[in-house]
């Protein structure tokens, strides 16, 4: 035999073994599965407000921080039946009588949604303020405007300067 044909036969050879090892192989797949669990979130975007009554106010009968003014809160969640924010004010003695703290929301339900449009006084349990029924995935804000009714109940304790009264508001988000 000659030297080209050893090569050639070497070659033929060669390929062979290299073609029988790729056709060899054999493909597997794998699954990743997610189990996602429904959960939601709350950020709340202004820790403070104070409302300082003017002459108008008194005159009035009650001082507001509505709007831009109001608190604000961010809200999301990935349950596909929504999400509920709650408010309520727990603490053990209310500085202001909750029956005057009134709280409400201009800010449009989400979709099949429901919110506090009018003022409504707070309670120590939890109040739905603001809901939708999808899922809502990137932060939605919601402001709660604040009214203080009847200002003359809250006496003056230093004489002639100011005095702070302060209640604490919660809230809550759940999913629904």
């Amino acid at each position: 035999m000659s030297r080209k044909a050893v090569l050639f036969c070497g070659l033929f050879v060669g390929c062979a073994l290299i073609t029988s090892l790729a056709s060899a192989a054999t493909i597997g797949t794998s699954n990743v599965t997610l189990a996602a669990t429904a959960t939601a979130s709350v950020s709340v975007l202004d820790p403070t407000i104070s409302l300082s009554a003017t002459a108008t106010d008194y005159d009035n009968d009650y001082v507001e921080a509505a709007g831009a003014s109001g608190l604000r809160v961010r809200v999301r969640s990935n349950s596909s039946t929504g999400l509920a924010l709650r408010v309520r004010c727990a603490d053990a003695s209310p500085q202001i009588a909750l029956a005057d703290l009134l709280v409400r929301t201009l800010t449009a339900p989400g979709t099949g949604g429901t919110s506090i449009s009018t003022y409504t006084a707070i309670t120590a349990a939890d109040q739905t303020l603001w809901t939708t029924t999808v899922a809502q995935g990137a932060w939605r804000t919601i402001t709660t405007d604040v009214r203080v009714e009847n200002l003359f109940n809250y006496d003056d304790a230093l004489g002639g300067g100011t005095t702070n009264y302060t209640n604490t508001l919660t809230y809550t988000v759940l999913a629904q």
